[in-house]
């Protein structure tokens, strides 16, 4: 039977304050993201608070629920990897509960969120997406907020462009404005000076009301009946004051709602479903029309069926009718006109096609938009589940809490799985990928991830073990660390400093008997390299010899033989005798010749540096040896003092 355990609770509760805390900083993120695609169009258009607040808010039951599996994603990452930082998973898993099972309370919650996901998406989000839409295309033609500039024309007015020389910010004042008016054609304008002036916006915001002061007004006065007269008549006033009403809707007038109706966001699961049928239906009706209407048009009879389809091809094919000789009897004028003719239906022909196609292309795409969103709303409730199980076998492995390690992981796996999602959508509206494929490879791409990960920490891998890849890195690309020997705090014992100088003297005459003999500046045949079986056997027995005598060194207290006991190199015993331990990898790898001329070279590059390595282990020999044999010395002297 099911029992909810003390550690459960302890789990859930660290889950669910991390989950809110994550929650709210992803929706600020996506909605900051989502508004910075529309600022340029919705800056500087007066818009109120009200009509703001219901902006943000249709956006954020939006975007929702694709903040959900983000908020996951980094909750669970921060929650294991603050227990396995502060080494209470060690201690879960000491006591016999294993990974699973300190998931389990996490599973079920995750089971619960994607579940409110689906819903969510099925009966809130569409609803708040044809709001949102409905908002965003009455605030995108709402007239923008009156602002004249000095200096220059603004044609934000319909019908006018004014000029204002200054503005009194304080008063409201304008000075110098020119105004031209243009009511019905050139003809008819009108050109306004004055000296001054005011103006304010009607209650409504329907019209805005322009008190000039000082001024003249020019106007041609030419009309239907003078359109054929030489001389224009024109009126010319001159006034001290004198009120203009110019037209100017700066409300905010709400679009209809069917004109966003049938967008695929705005529908549940049930409608989309219903709507498929509808539209499919739709589309072959009028795929079958253009068709008819085409083999109606090119082989001049009346087609009733598709099925006539081979009997006006045969009576086409037996017309015998001698167009060529008809053509040659014709004059050259009537030839020319039958040409012009044929041309031109043909470019007819191809305009309607053209605009047949795009109408065509846009069916399916709405088509497939309505198949794609019905998908969509499964595939970001089930991306719930897969975060979690990227999230918190991660936060497992890498055991590192805060805000730091996870907030990078999540964000890379958050990247990983826009960028397949969004291409995925793309290609499938596009019609270049199958649907089904386009809308679920994000899916397929993390799920195997979700999987791998899952299955390490449950075995308590070392998959993100940095040290492992580092020392992997630096052997492939040939470097190396250096030794840190330093002195010991405690000292048990001391080295056995004539062994050691015996041994080190041993090595030296080794070294010199090995470099005479295997002549590492010569380049040796890649025959041998890539094809012939063989290590370097004799290298590794001095290396081993070597970190014999420089580990029972290393307890010295002894500075001038600390000192140089990091001079010796770390020396790579393998290769620089060929690419692979392997006699098959190394025979692949000399058939690939890029790569074999790569190995090849790098093989070079080793030899130099044993070369140069054993030198340097001559050299810092000659000067260990000497202090150690008088450390020994020194030794014996007080043994005997004591005795």
């Amino acid at each position: 039977m099911f029992r909810i355990k003390k550690l459960d609770i302890f789990i859930t509760k660290q889950f669910g304050l991390l989950f809110i805390g994550t929650f709210f900083i992803c929706q600020f993120v996506l909605m900051m993201q989502f508004l910075w695609r529309y600022v340029d169009e919705l800056i500087g258009k007066g818009l109120s608070l009200d009509v703001m607040a219901q902006f943000f808010w249709y956006m954020g039951l939006m975007l929702l629920p694709q903040a959900l599996p983000l908020a996951i994603l980094l909750s669970s990452l921060i929650v294991f990897g603050n227990l396995g930082e502060s080494s209470e998973l060690t201690a879960i898993k000491a006591a016999g509960i294993s990974l699973m099972q300190a998931f389990r309370p996490l599973i079920v919650i995750v089971f619960v969120i994607a579940a409110i996901s689906f819903c969510f998406q099925n009966y809130v989000t569409p609803r708040s997406n044809l709001h949102l839409h409905q908002l965003l295309i009455s605030m995108k033609q709402k007239s923008p907020e009156l602002e004249i500039p000095e200096g220059i024309f603004y044609d934000g007015i319909p019908g006018s462009n004014i000029y204002v020389q200054k503005k009194d910010l304080n008063t409201g004042m304008l000075y110098g404005i020119m105004i031209y008016r243009q009511t019905g054609s050139y003809e008819d304008q009108a050109i306004i000076l004055a000296d001054s002036g005011m103006m304010q916006s009607t209650e409504e915001k329907k019209h805005l009301v322009l008190n000039l002061y000082s001024g003249e007004w020019f106007e041609n006065m030419r009309s239907q009946d003078l359109a054929g007269s030489a001389n224009v008549p024109y009126r010319r006033e001159t006034f001290s004051s004198k009120r203009i009403v110019l037209d100017f809707d700066g409300g905010l007038n709400m679009v209809d709602m069917a004109d966003v109706a049938g967008d695929a966001r705005a529908k549940g699961l049930s409608r989309i479903l219903h709507d498929l049928d509808s539209l499919k239906e739709f589309n072959d009706s009028i795929g079958r029309a253009y068709y008819l209407e085409a083999k109606r048009y090119v082989m001049r009879q009346p087609v009733l069926d598709a099925s006539d389809s081979v009997k006006v091809i045969q009576a086409v094919a037996a017309d015998e009718t001698p167009y060529d000789s008809m053509y040659a009897r014709e004059s050259s004028l009537h030839q020319t006109g039958a040409v012009k003719n044929a041309l031109t239906n043909v470019q007819n022909a191809i305009t309607d096609l053209d605009a047949k196609m795009e109408y065509m292309k846009w069916l399916h795409r709405n088509y497939r938009n309505h198949q794609l969103e019905g998908i969509y709303k499964f595939t970001l409730a089930i991306s719930c589940l897969i975060f979690f199980f990227i999230g918190a076998p991660l936060g497992a492995i890498i055991r590192k809490g805060g805000l730091g390690m996870p907030v990078i992981i999540s964000v890379l796996v958050f990247i990983v799985y826009y960028i397949f999602d969004n291409s995925g959508f793309r290609m499938a509206r596009d019609g270049q990928w199958n649907v089904w494929f386009g809308r679920l490879i994000a899916t397929f791409v993390l799920t195997p991830i979700a999987v791998f990960f899952t299955y390490k920490a449950n075995k308590d891998s070392t998959v993100f073990n940095i040290d492992l890849y580092k020392n992997l890195l630096m052997r492939m690309l040939g470097l190396r660390s250096k030794r840190h020997i330093t002195r010991k705090e405690v000292i048990i014992e001391d080295p056995k400093y004539t062994v050691d100088a015996d041994l080190l003297i041993h090595i030296n005459q080794e070294i010199e008997a090995y470099s005479e003999h295997h002549k590492l500046l010569r380049w040796p045949n890649p025959i041998d390299v890539f094809f012939h079986p063989g290590d370097d056997q004799e290298i590794e027995r001095i290396n081993t010899a070597l970190e014999t005598a420089i580990e029972d060194l290393g307890y010295s207290s002894d500075k001038l033989i600390l000192t140089e006991l990091n001079n010796y190199p770390v020396i790579a015993t393998h290769a620089h005798t060929r690419p692979w331990r392997r006699k098959w990898l190394n025979a692949i790898t000399g058939l690939i010749l890029p790569l074999g001329i790569f190995f090849y070279f790098r093989m070079l590059r080793f030899r130099l540096r044993l070369y140069k390595d054993l030198r340097t282990i001559r050299a810092t020999s000659d000067k260990i040896v000497p202090r150690a044999l008088e450390l020994s010395v020194e030794d014996k002297n007080d043994i005997s003092t004591l005795i």
